[in-house]
């Protein structure tokens, strides 16, 4: 039964620590190397904090089949809109230089200047702030990595799903 309940919650627990590392990574890099995230990058960092927080409750629940599916299938979404902001900022990235969008106004600006809705579309428009590759590994930007792992996360919340299903 204990082996039973452990092979419920480690995946979940394997994808929070994931993300934590992931997050930590990019304070890391923040606070340390001094890079300013851009407002698609903090909004990256929401989503990894949603499937953080999704995986987590999975890791301390242990839900059975069903509960696990639909945790599952919640984890997925997520890792899918945090990937599609990611491409967002990995499309504007590969944007020839003349066609970038110019530097717009800071997040704390438009939150506070803007309605909720109207600061978020601007926000996804992305600007020449999210064009600006600071860093790379093995030739990835930063963007490209967390699309990588928003893909990964979310492939592996998809196989959680159907192997929920099969075994239902």
């Amino acid at each position: 039964m204990r082996s039973l309940l452990l092979n419920r919650r480690q995946p979940f627990l394997l994808i929070s620590l994931w993300c934590a590392a992931l997050l930590g990574f990019g304070y890391y890099l923040q606070f340390q190397q001094g890079l300013t995230p851009c407002p698609l990058c903090i909004f990256q960092r929401l989503a990894f904090f949603g499937v953080l927080a999704l995986a987590l409750l999975g890791a301390l629940l242990g839900p059975r089949k069903t509960g696990a599916q639909i945790l599952s299938f919640l984890l997925m979404l997520v890792a899918d809109i945090g990937a599609a902001i990611t491409g967002r900022q990995v499309w504007l990235q590969h944007l020839p230089e003349d066609r970038i969008p110019e530097c717009g106004p800071g997040l704390d600006f438009l939150l506070d200047a803007y309605p909720l809705t109207d600061a978020i579309e601007t926000v996804l428009r992305g600007s020449g702030d999210c064009a600006k590759v600071d860093w790379t590994f093995l030739g990835l930007s930063i963007a490209e990595w967390s699309l990588l792992n928003f893909l990964a996360l979310g492939g592996i919340a998809l196989a959680l799903v159907l192997l929920r299903r099969r075994s239902a």
